[in-house]
């Protein structure tokens, strides 16, 4: 691949039509690193990987020059929920995506950890922790799991650094293994649970408390999302970069500390059909890295 040493751009693009056609949808909004679903987020089987359907997609990715591929999981997943179905399932389905990721060749599969509401904070942590376990114990694949941080509304699991930590260590106490567990850094969802990222000293702060707290080396990718709500609000709600709470100069802030250079970072902001917009906006993170 072209890239390492540097901040990568790329999109959430669709696998509309199947998941080998995205590499070039991705390439086509200027992508240099790029993120799908593998299967439909609302639930349902998941589309059948063949090995055509495979060697396709890894030609594609060598065709538009992609250096990375990341895995989002469903919407539906939630470690701790008081629903049996829906709690096993969500194991099933994480560890599935990390089989598929392997076979696809994929960077990181990334996940949202579900919500305490039916059984209370204390409870769900440990319920998550177990889940997180299962999904872990004998993988073996090269796709990594990353845990996203939340914007925290309701009592969703996983929307300060504290919690992601109390995590992932007794997660990987309970494997015997280090370095399996890993993060995605959202900037929507970290300034919407109270993290300010709007300046250099703000990013210097929160990067110092992640450090403090779940370790940097940890900090594996980030999703790049402006904000329609404001700091600490602790709603999920995206906007265009530099339209939101956040603005322009957080977003140039993060592309030019030191301590981010080597952090992907994946636009899941609002678009319009002709993906107009997300083009603009890779163009304009591109414009900022260059300075």
């Amino acid at each position: 691949m072209l890239y390492y040493q540097r901040m990568l751009f790329g999109a959430h693009v669709s696998i509309a039509g199947g998941i080998e056609l995205s590499p070039k949808r991705a390439a086509g909004c200027g992508s240099e690193v790029f993120q799908t679903f593998t299967r439909s987020p609302q639930g349902g089987p998941a589309p059948n990987l063949t090995p055509d359907v495979i060697e396709k997609f890894k030609n594609e990715m060598k065709r538009w020059k992609l250096a990375h591929h990341y895995i989002h999981t469903p919407y539906y997943i939630n470690f701790a929920s008081g629903n049996n179905r829906i709690r096993y399932g969500s194991i099933n389905v994480v560890r599935e995506e990390l089989e598929r990721g392997t076979l696809l060749g994929s960077t990181y599969v990334m996940t949202h950890l579900g919500s305490a509401k039916d059984m209370g904070i204390k409870k769900a942590m440990a319920i998550t922790v177990d889940g997180l376990v299962k999904i872990l114990n004998d993988y073996r694949g090269t796709t990594e799991l990353l845990i996203e941080i939340s914007a925290g509304s309701g009592e969703i699991i996983g929307d300060t650094f504290e919690e992601i930590a109390a995590i992932i260590e007794p997660t990987e106490k309970k494997l015997k293994r280090k370095n399996v567990l890993n993060v995605c850094f959202d900037t929507q969802h970290a300034f919407a649970s109270g993290y300010d990222l709007r300046a250099p000293k703000n990013v210097k702060e929160t990067l110092k408390k992640f450090d403090t707290t779940i370790g940097l080396e940890r900090l594996k990718m980030s999703h790049c999302n402006d904000s329609k709500v404001a700091l600490g609000s602790h709603v999920d709600r995206h906007e265009n970069i530099g339209q939101g709470y956040l603005g322009l100069n957080a977003f140039k802030a993060i592309i030019a500390e030191p301590k981010f250079k080597t952090v992907n970072l994946i636009l899941e902001t609002p678009r319009d059909e002709k993906g107009t917009e997300i083009r603009s906006e890779i163009k304009m993170l591109k414009s900022l890295r260059n300075q």
